[in-house]
């Protein structure tokens, strides 16, 4: 068997495995019992190595993971992996009622009745604050990626994976996501019309550094891509920031929405808006998904 075929083999399984085969498991299992599953599994060093690994490096090169607390800091990143995913597969299982059951909520969303900007991270597990916004009458479009390209080049699993995910995200809002191909038209022509548009702001903006805006997070200079921030300061259209996440120890999920006042500027808006992620990071640096990017999304 040619050596490029096996290296496939190995790549296609281990994507069964971390994507399908183990979150799956959340599909026919209590939560109790797979949260409790997933928290052995992610002492195991072999799932998510590489990235987990990659984040881990970068995350210590930044001066963010106390010594000696490696292997706890890699356990709860492997977790928050695994949630993650397992969310897909919950979403498509579970009712409204198992997500009024088992998250805890606080604030509340804005009106669904107006246009509005919601802003969230790439920390924590989100599926379920969108089937929350979903559920409450929101008119949300989410900003996604397209799905193709070099990430899912000799990938079949992770790119049928990455398709169902997106898929999954236009379900649990009820309303059909927005490819971001370097165009924000349909994000003006949504909220001219009244509605919500939805973006995870967290990531590089080294692809455009004329469109960016400089913050702060960990107490580290970082820049952001400006795009949608500016659509909210311009139109002043109202921001609110959600945080979805779970408790490490329980997998109790939780949901805190709030409105950000309208702000001077668009850089205080900004600033605003990401004070809310370092307070994220400050509760666990190991549930932001972007670390193994950290040297994309930290300057020097």
């Amino acid at each position: 068997m040619p050596r490029i075929t096996r290296h496939r083999l190995r790549v296609e399984l281990r994507d069964l495995i971390e994507l399908v085969l183990v979150p799956g498991l959340a599909a026919v299992l209590p939560w109790r019992w797979c949260f409790a599953l997933f928290k052995h599994l992610a002492r195991i060093d072999w799932f998510y190595r590489r990235t987990s690994h990659e984040a881990l490096r970068q995350a210590q090169a930044l001066g963010q993971v106390p010594p000696g607390t490696e292997a706890e800091w890699l356990a709860t990143r492997r977790l928050v992996t695994l949630v993650d995913h397992a969310d897909y597969y919950l979403a498509i299982t579970r009712t409204d009622a198992y997500m009024h059951r088992h998250m805890r909520v606080q604030g509340q969303w804005p009106s669904p009745e107006r246009a509005g900007v919601l802003l969230s991270f790439h920390w924590g597990a989100g599926m379920w604050a969108l089937r929350h916004a979903g559920a409450h009458g929101m008119k949300v479009h989410a900003l996604v990626a397209a799905v193709e390209g070099a990430p899912f080049v000799g990938r079949k699993v992770l790119h049928r994976y990455a398709i169902a995910r997106t898929a999954q995200v236009g379900v649990a809002l009820r309303h059909s996501p927005l490819v971001i191909s370097g165009s924000l038209r349909p994000v003006v022509q949504a909220l001219r019309s009244g509605e919500q548009v939805l973006g995870l702001v967290d990531v590089p903006a080294d692809q455009a550094e004329g469109s960016s805006l400089p913050i702060t997070v960990c107490g580290m200079a970082a820049r952001v891509p400006k795009g949608l921030l500016r659509l909210a300061f311009d139109m002043q259209v109202p921001v609110t920031v959600y945080i979805n996440g779970f408790d490490v120890q329980t997998g109790q999920r939780f949901l805190r929405m709030e409105q950000i006042p309208s702000q001077p500027d668009l850089q205080t808006l900004a600033d605003t808006v990401f004070q809310r992620l370092d307070g994220c990071m400050k509760e666990s640096t190991a549930l932001w998904h972007f670390w193994s990017e950290g040297h994309r999304f930290f300057k020097p």
